[in-house]
């Protein structure tokens, strides 16, 4: 009887997990003809270059691999490193369908050529990349690569030829996207496509892309949610690992490898270091939650319910959080009266050399105050939807002294300015403050899934068992990136350093705008990475905002008035990308002092 020949059809092509490394290394040893390299090189390029390679997965074995990569100098280049092809089989046309399965990837999106070695006597490979070639309407080029006599003493070797293929033209491409459907079929609550009008397909770092190919420079990182950027491959790599594995996603409050490994990671890197003897719970998905565990749990401590909170304060859309908030436009949106929260002036707020925490002392002193002795004090140490307001580290000192000396609790919401938003891991690092509760969400979940942290003193740990819960506290998917970025970024204080100083170039370039264009009444404030450029002006940092977009960069606005241009770039961007927008918010700004009318209207006060 003949062997039953396998079935092409069968067939799935996809990205390689580390899993596949020592497979694809003995692959590589059955073809009989290839190179054999370390078993680490193909570790690695699993690794580090999985989004540039591809495998044909069989089901009891992999039938083929490409392993490719796009040098760091050619980022338009997809260098084809090696195609391997089990013997069983051969002559079903697999490396050519890898190759243009590899090339239709969101990765490739950007490749105009296609370059690899190949000695003169592979006829397979030559006529496999001549066959590409034509496919692709793109002409070849050959030349010497490396000669023969580059190669090692004693090492039998033939030169190796350069093929070069290209430029490749578009490749099935999807038709652009109707944005009448956004408008036809999504509520006419969104707000982000409404102010950038155009439809995103894929980010990297903190650059982002549109369906036209148009590239936007990121100061927007999500509102807060993308500080180490978009897709950041090793967070990418671990969690394509675990799902491949069959890691379980979803589970509650359920004891599982991924909720374990984020645990210790937090308590070793985070806690530990800094002293900390917190307690973990996990409220839910997002930022909210965070606070609405936060506030719920001070309420049941104390066996108080009112809440102190500030002035352009922002804390959540669900209704405890809303009731915290200083927005007026969103709590209306509530559409009943919000109590239990009383609001007091943010440092600040009042001007001049008020200290408005002498206010939180008189009032929670004075029985006569007409305020209810509350259970807990809630803050910011930067207000980012308030208009990246900077509370002083004396002014937070005061208000934590303050709140233990009354026997209040106090919350710091870090759910924007943490995980280094303003340079340490907790923005209330520098003020020496140790806050009884703190709000996480946002960057904890590191890159981008939903998470959510309320971290709280361990004697204050009085809940029973699902007294507060919510259906998707366990994100494992989140666990696993969340412990990553905090294994990446938190073992010492490079990333830190490296955020100041980063801060510091925002705001020198921030306050040279301000010093050119007087005629629009800017100022700018803000720590770390978190900035604001305020116009005195109503309108105006709505409209640079508009033209940002127009020359290629995402920023949105911040303040109860919209008067704030927002600068929240990833903490990851890179100098240079950096730089460049901040020139293209420096044209947009210059846009419209250049256009009489554009720039006018009523001083913001």
């Amino acid at each position: 009887m003949t062997a039953q020949q396998p079935n092409p059809s069968d067939i799935v092509y996809r990205q390689p997990t580390i899993d596949d490394g020592e497979t694809i290394w003995r692959l590589v040893r059955a073809t009989g003809t290839l190179a054999e390299n370390s078993p680490y090189s193909y570790l690695m390029f699993c690794r580090s270059f999985a989004d540039t390679c591809i495998v044909a997965d069989a089901g009891d074995r992999l039938a083929g691999a490409v392993l490719a990569y796009t040098p760091p100098q050619t980022p338009d280049v997809l260098f084809v490193w090696q195609i391997g092809v089990h013997p069983a089989f051969r002559g079903r046309k697999l490396g050519f369908n890898m190759l243009d399965q590899l090339l239709d990837r969101p990765a490739c999106a950007w490749i105009s050529r296609v370059e690899a070695t190949v000695t003169p006597s592979n006829d397979a490979s030559m006529g496999l990349f001549h066959k590409l070639a034509e496919y692709l309407n793109a002409p070849m080029e050959q030349k010497v690569a490396f000669p023969e006599a580059a190669f090692p003493e004693g090492e039998a070797h033939e030169t190796e030829m350069l093929l070069r293929i290209g430029p490749i033209g578009a490749r099935k491409q999807p038709e652009p996207s109707d944005m009448g459907l956004f408008e036809r079929l999504e509520s006419e609550v969104r707000a982000y496509s409404r102010d950038f009008p155009t439809v995103f397909t894929r980010a990297s770092g903190a650059l982002m892309w549109d369906e036209q190919g148009r590239r936007y420079i990121d100061f927007f990182a999500g509102a807060g949610v993308l500080n180490y950027g978009h897709n950041h491959p090793q967070m990418r790599q671990r969690l394509m690992e675990y799902m491949a594995g069959d890691g379980m996603l979803h589970g509650l409050d359920m004891a599982t490898t991924a909720k374990a490994r984020l645990l210790q990671t937090l308590e070793e890197v985070i806690l530990s270091p800094r002293g900390l003897d917190y307690k973990v719970q996990f409220p839910g998905p997002t930022g909210t939650n965070a606070v609405e565990a936060a506030l719920k749990l001070a309420r049941k401590v104390t066996g108080r319910h009112n809440v102190v909170a500030f002035t352009a304060g922002f804390h959540g859309m669900t209704l405890g959080a809303l009731a915290a908030t200083g927005n007026r436009f969103k709590r209306h949106g509530a559409g009943l009266p919000l109590a239990g929260t009383v609001h007091l002036p943010f440092d600040g707020y009042l001007g001049g050399t008020w200290d408005s925490a002498d206010l939180l002392d008189r009032v929670l002193a004075d029985p006569g105050s007409g305020i209810d002795h509350p259970a807990a004090v809630i803050v910011e140490t930067v207000q980012g939807e308030g208009g990246i307001n900077v509370a002083s580290f004396d002014w937070l000192k005061r208000v934590a002294e303050i709140c233990r000396a009354n026997d209040v609790l106090l919350i710091v919401d870090d759910i924007q300015m943490g995980c280094g938003r303003t340079g340490p891991f907790f923005s209330f690092e520098p003020a020496g403050i140790v806050p009884d509760i703190v709000c996480l969400s946002k960057s904890i979940g590191g890159i981008g899934l939903p998470l959510a942290l309320t971290l709280f003193r361990r004697e204050l740990d009085v809940w029973e068992p699902a007294e507060h819960n919510a259906t998707f506290r366990g994100n494992n998917a989140a666990f696993v990136t969340a412990a990553e970025a905090l294994d990446i970024f938190w073992r010492d204080d490079a990333f830190s350093a490296a955020v100041a100083r980063k801060g510091a170039l925002v705001a020198e370039r921030l306050a040279g705008i301000v010093e050119r264009f007087p005629e629009l009444k800017l100022c700018a404030h803000g720590r770390g990475l978190v900035h604001g450029l305020e116009c005195g002006l109503d309108g105006v940092a709505k409209q640079i905002v508009h033209q940002a977009f127009e020359r290629g960069l995402i920023a949105e606005t911040s303040g109860a008035r919209s008067q704030v241009v927002k600068v929240m770039p990833p903490l990851v961007i890179d100098d240079e990308t950096l730089s460049a927008g901040l020139d293209l918010l420096e044209h947009a700004v210059a846009a419209l002092a250049m256009e009489p009318g554009e720039a006018s209207g009523t001083s913001a006060s």
